[in-house]
Parts: structure tokens; sequence; C-alpha cells
């Protein structure tokens, strides 16, 4: 089947959402991870096209604050937030599928069945995955993705790069998620179905960050340069994560 390149940028987006956004937090780990090299190394190391990189990251704040960040607003404010928090879990019970097929690339199946298991029991109990009742009885999300399997893999993450509409990624996680994209079932539904479950799913990310965005928008200090920072910082700690002996990697 054959895509166009709207469809195919617009459904990349959701898969960017899914494993591209920031954490400010993460996992305590027996061993730490290093922090990123000082400016002037990392501009070489890991950002090559940063002037590019730059414009882009302009281009699609820009974006954000005209289109995605109102339409969020709107959505955060009519529906409450037990009722966000629903449609959130339907939509994260589709993920851990996919965490659960990484896992068990990863070599990891007991971590791996706790996902199916987490997959089982909401979409029963919690009536399709409206409701997490897997967390609540010690199922806990976990994080895994293509990137991350490669990673794991022995494949080096690659340049840093933003990518229009999609945002941060490396050379590694793009190859991830355009797997992601090509394997999600929603690709394949009638285009009514497809797009209304697209629009629904990136709303519903956007106003979930509206939430813990603040700190990002009240810095006066470089904003691209701490998005690059705080994600390759990320990304690494995940793969270690995932590399390490009976780890898990932390819920979103």
């Amino acid at each position: 089947m054959k895509f166009s390149s709207a469809k195919l940028a617009a459904i990349a987006f959701l898969a960017s959402a899914l494993v591209g956004t920031p954490a400010f937090a993460a996992k305590p780990k027996a061993k730490p991870v290093p922090l990123p090299p000082p400016p002037a190394q990392q501009q070489v190391a890991d950002d090559p096209l940063e002037p590019l990189n730059r414009a882009i990251f302009e281009f699609n704040d820009l974006l954000d604050k005209l289109l995605l960040k109102p339409v969020a607003t709107i959505y955060s404010t009519i529906l409450p937030t037990p009722v966000q928090d629903g449609v959130s879990n339907v939509f994260g019970n589709l993920d851990d599928v996919y965490t659960g097929v990484n896992n068990i690339l990863q070599g990891k199946p007991e971590r791996a069945g706790k996902d199916f298991g987490r997959v089982l029991v909401n979409t029963t109990l919690g009536i399709g995955g409206i409701f997490d009742v897997g967390s609540r009885i010690g199922l806990e999300k976990s994080e895994e993705d293509f990137g991350q399997t490669f990673g794991v893999w022995g494949v080096s993450p690659g340049p840093y790069i933003v990518l229009p509409v999609l945002g941060p990624s490396t050379a590694r996680d793009a190859v991830g998620r355009g797997v992601r994209i090509v394997s999600d079932p929603r690709m394949y539904l009638p285009p009514a179905w497809e797009w209304s479950l697209l629009g629904v799913n990136v709303v519903s990310l956007r106003a979930r960050s509206l939430r813990t965005e603040g700190l990002l928008e009240q810095a006066s200090f470089d904003r691209y340069g701490f998005v690059r920072s705080s994600y390759l910082m990320r990304r690494e700690a995940l793969v270690r994560d995932a590399l390490e002996p009976g780890s898990q990697s932390p819920g979103r």
C-alpha cells in the first residue's frame, strides 16, 4: 500500500509524540548516566546540522503556537480530566502492545509477558483500555520502542536531527519511528476512521503536555539546546536501562 507524504507526515507526528517527548526526570540507575558533553563538543559530535535544525525547531514551535496548542487548550478546557485520561489510556493500550514486542526483540520475555498482561487486563476489565486496571494490580506501564531496540542491538544513534512537524530525533530513532508507522494498524483503517483517530490522539497527547510545559516556556536559557540535551540524555538513559539485566524502562 502506498501512502501520500501528507499522510505519512501526520501519522509520523503521532509516532514522534509517543517516543520523542523530552523527560525532565530519569529513573535512578545503578550506574549514573553521564552528562552530555559541553556545547561546543556536542555540536560537533551530535548536532552537525545545528543551523538547519534550529530553523526547523522555530518552524515547529510556530506551528504549535498557531494550531496545536490552541486546539489542545480547548480540548482540555471542555473535557473533564477523567475523560481526557480515559482517551489517553485507550491509545496507550495499543502502545503497550508495541512495548511488549520490543521487549521480546530485546530478549526480555518476562517483561514482555507483563506488557501483554496489561493489554489483556486493560482491554477486558478496563473496558477497551479506558481504565488502567493493570497499574492498579501491579502491572506497571513501561516504555520500549524500536529506536531503543536498535540501540540495544548496537546501532549508534547517529546525528541529532529536528524533523519538520515531527520534532527531535536521531537517525536511529527516525528509522525506528518509520517501523512503528508502517506497522500501526490504524494506517489500514478506512480514511475517515484513520484520520479521526489520528487527530484525537495528537490532540490528546498535546493536551497532556500542557500540564508540564511551564518549565520550558518560562526558561530564559536556550530552549533549543535544552530540548536537544533533554532528548539525547533521555534516549541514552532508556537504551542503557534496557541493557541492564532485570531492568524496565520508566513509564511515560
